[in-house]
């Protein structure tokens, strides 16, 4: 009888202590996003939309009204100066999306990305001006060796898994992003990014596991190259800021619909309340037949 007793005190004061929390989440004016690149032997490319409502949803329409058009877009290297020009592809038949890059009219002053280079971009949108700088760095620092195994512990044989050995320069201030094309497929980027805080310095192997499409992604359990695929590995060195964004985007979209997630920012590099990033990107690309 006493232990029935203490049940249900410790019942009546858990229930007591329970709170109910409630978010309002307010309508706010949308802001403008940036997904800027430049990457060696590639002219710029400069994406920008506006943000969405955290109530709206998401179609490929609304996804194509988005879209930021007519703004002036500038990039330098410190040397040359071009105004970027918008252009459209078919996202889906019938919808289109939007990017500026260089000015195919205007050839004098464009300019393609650099191993050591440094660049800034303006953006001017709506009366409001924004800023960012990046830089790619001097080396793209490629594995040394690629090799791919049968998937561990896996029924199919004709699962693969990519493994790749890399040295890492001695010296603090790596970081590493790296996309995998499958056949024909677009290219995709990996979940991750990489820093040499543990492995400065030291020759290392991991897995390299195919990128994954956000708008579509795949079982973690599933996710193998398979015997006979053509595998290109797109191995990218970027900068500090380059990859505290990608870092921390990862881990939000990572984070999303986990109650027990600490809370999280995304770094951006995009100056005046913009979201997003200017980012640079040393890139070597090598293709391999999956055996």
């Amino acid at each position: 009888m006493k232990l029935r007793s203490a049940l249900w005190l410790t019942l009546i004061i858990i229930t007591g202590c329970e709170k109910n929390i409630r978010f309002n989440l307010e309508e706010v004016e949308p802001v403008l996003t940036v997904d800027a690149q430049i990457e060696n032997g590639l002219p710029p490319r400069v994406i920008l939309t506006k943000s969405f409502s955290y109530f709206d949803e998401l179609t490929p329409q609304l996804l194509s009204n988005s879209f930021v058009h007519s703004a002036e877009v500038f990039i330098s290297n410190g040397m040359l100066t071009q105004q970027l020009k918008e252009y459209s592809y078919e996202l889906v038949p019938g919808i289109n999306a939007y990017y500026y890059s260089i000015d195919s009219s205007n050839l004098s002053t464009a300019f393609t990305g650099a191993l050591a280079g440094n660049y800034t971009l303006k953006i001017v949108s709506d009366a409001k001006e924004y800023t960012a700088s990046t830089s790619i760095p001097a080396l793209s620092n490629y594995p040394d060796s690629i090799w791919f195994k049968p998937a561990p512990q896996n029924p199919d044989t004709n699962k693969r898994v990519m493994y790749a050995k890399l040295t890492d320069p001695p010296g603090l201030g790596n970081y590493y992003r790296y996309f995998t094309q499958i056949n024909n497929a677009p290219f995709l980027a990996c979940e991750n990014v990489q820093n040499d805080q543990v492995i400065d310095g030291t020759t290392f192997t991991l897995q390299y596991p195919p990128g994954i499409d956000r708008n579509d992604p795949i079982n973690r359990d599933d996710n193998f190259y398979f015997k006979g695929d053509t595998a290109t590995l797109k191995f990218c060195t970027i900068d500090k800021a380059s990859y505290q964004f990608w870092n921390t985007w990862e881990f939000a979209r990572e984070s999303i619909g986990n109650p027990f997630a600490q809370p999280n920012k995304v770094l951006g590099n995009i100056s005046n309340g913009a979201l997003g990033i200017f980012c640079g990107y040393a890139a070597t690309y090598r293709t391999y037949i999956v055996e």
